[in-house]
């Protein structure tokens, strides 16, 4: 029997909303076995009801978790929202929401680039300005956005530029006088039942609009969910079909000659307002394969998150394996292929690393051993400063210093939770001894994509470390994570 999950998402199993099981084990068995993809979290959503949802531990339902570039798809709904509320158009220039730059902006194409621009990545830019903008003005990121001069003219070259998401963020914030956050809180997230959201905010207070947003899979769901419906959610209309045809309607091209442009197939397809159009619907999309695919030909919504560096794969899996087991009409019920994949969603793990959990033999040559990174190794995280080895009551005990904090761990055969003087962090480690003179970890900050993997060896007492998939926004590694240095904004759902 369907029932009506919290704040109005309906459960249901595949068989009863036209899905057939095995399409959906299918799609499992291919995320779990394509090279280069790891996911941490799917759902599917089918005729509004959820038909499958799981999690890979050590991530769980209602962890936030670093989406990246989906956090542009909901900077896009704000300006949505935004647009219906009479406090901006598309077509009003960037430049008139920051009179005070109105005198140092002399360049016609940077005066005439229009928010239409930037919601889809037109501002007439040939690369991505963020890091110059970085560089040149990091107080003020869209007065030096504007003073970047466009090669070609706005609206008619697409790149990929964080510094268009960023400045859509600022004018938000500057027409309704609240961070993205706090809108998107009280007009977007409240509404449909999302639970708390946190933004990782530039130093000056404003969210980053491009990057930064930390939410559950259940928001992303959602979110998708509204775009499906057409604005309308339980019956209320939140956002106008309108924004949602525009936003999902191919605004400019995205083929192009940029070398450092995605080189996917679906990455070919179009750019709407801030979402990507697909083989099949159209998706938000985040860095190491977080997705929001919206399907109306289908009625469906997949929210996924994980960690891969082959994010094409993983959409030409949905398109081969999943989708052909959507079918038109009523299918017969499959109770137990309806049982198998609620089980198997019930039980996914991601596999730990397995080693012993001693030294083979001549522990005391680990015992309070120090091992400190190699300058010349290659190291990718160079704020570890040490992993110490010590012997403890029941097991080894390793202590990672970074700076003045330290991370405190232990080998396992299963995901372990890490802690901080004697406080459970969003870290679980797994992993031990290879032979008598290496001891390998993998470290997962679970509030993010990222995994850490770290190999110590007597042979020097040194340490490397190496990212599965390196973080976008580098730093210390205890700041991988929902608060981050600098101003949060943290928000939950109203009562």
């Amino acid at each position: 029997m369907d029932s009506i999950g919290m704040n109005g998402l309906a459960t249901s199993t595949p068989s009863r909303q036209g899905v057939e099981a095995k399409g959906i084990e299918s799609f499992l068995d291919a995320l779990e076995s394509l090279p280069g993809v790891e996911a941490h979290s799917l759902m599917i959503l089918r005729h509004g009801s959820i038909i499958a949802a799981g999690w890979w531990w050590p991530y769980t339902r209602d962890q936030l978790q670093l989406l990246y570039s989906v956090s542009k798809s909901f900077t896009a709904t704000a300006v949505g929202l935004a647009v219906e509320d009479g406090l901006l158009t598309l077509d009003d220039s960037v430049i008139e929401h920051f009179p005070e730059l109105d005198d140092q902006i002399d360049d016609p194409r940077a005066r005439s680039i229009k928010i239409r621009h930037i919601a889809a990545m037109a501002s007439g830019h040939l690369e991505d300005t963020w890091p110059m903008v970085l560089a040149s003005d990091p107080e003020h990121p869209v007065r030096g956005f504007l003073r970047l001069q466009p090669e070609r003219d706005p609206g008619s070259v697409f790149r990929y530029n964080q510094s268009a998401s960023y400045a859509l963020a600022a004018i938000v914030q500057r027409v309704t006088g609240e961070s993205v956050t706090d809108f998107l809180r009280r007009r977007l997230l409240d509404p449909i039942g999302a639970g708390p959201v946190a933004w990782w905010q530039h130093p000056n207070g404003q969210d980053l609009g491009f990057s930064g947003l930390h939410a559950a899979t259940d928001v992303v769901a959602r979110l998708g969910q509204l775009y499906l419906g057409n604005g309308s959610w339980r019956g209320r209309q939140i956002l106008s079909p309108s924004w949602v045809k525009e936003a999902s309607s191919e605004q400019i091209e995205t083929e192009t000659d940029d070398p450092a442009a995605e080189t996917g197939a679906d990455s070919k397809l179009g750019y709407g307002f801030q979402f990507w159009k697909s083989s099949q619907g159209y998706r938000a999309d985040g860095a190491f394969g977080q997705f929001c695919l919206v399907l109306p030909e289908f009625d469906a919504v997949i929210a996924m998150t994980g960690q891969s560096t082959e994010t094409q794969l993983i959409l030409d899996s949905v398109w081969s394996e999943l989708l052909p087991a959507f079918k038109n009409g009523e299918i017969a019920e499959d109770l137990a292929g309806d049982r198998r994949v609620q089980e198997r969603m019930a039980n996914l793990t991601l596999v730990p690393s397995r080693a012993q959990l001693e030294p083979p033999r001549d522990a005391d040559n680990w015992a309070e051993a120090v091992f400190r990174p190699v300058l010349d190794s290659c190291l990718e995280q160079p704020t570890i400063v040490s992993l110490k080895v010590s012997p403890a009551a029941d097991q080894w005990e390793l202590v990672l210093t970074e700076q003045d904090w330290t991370l405190d761990m232990r080998p396992a055969s299963e995901w372990s939770r890490c802690f901080s003087n004697g406080v459970a962090q969003p870290i679980f480690c797994s992993g031990g001894w290879s032979d008598p003179r290496s001891l390998n970890v993998s470290l997962i900050f679970i509030e993010s994509p990222h995994r850490l993997d770290l190999a110590c060896t007597l042979d020097g007492r040194s340490v490397s470390a190496h990212w599965v998939t390196p973080p976008l926004h580098p730093g210390p590694l205890r700041d991988l994570r929902v608060r981050r240095q600098g101003p949060v904004t943290w928000l939950t759902p109203q009562s």
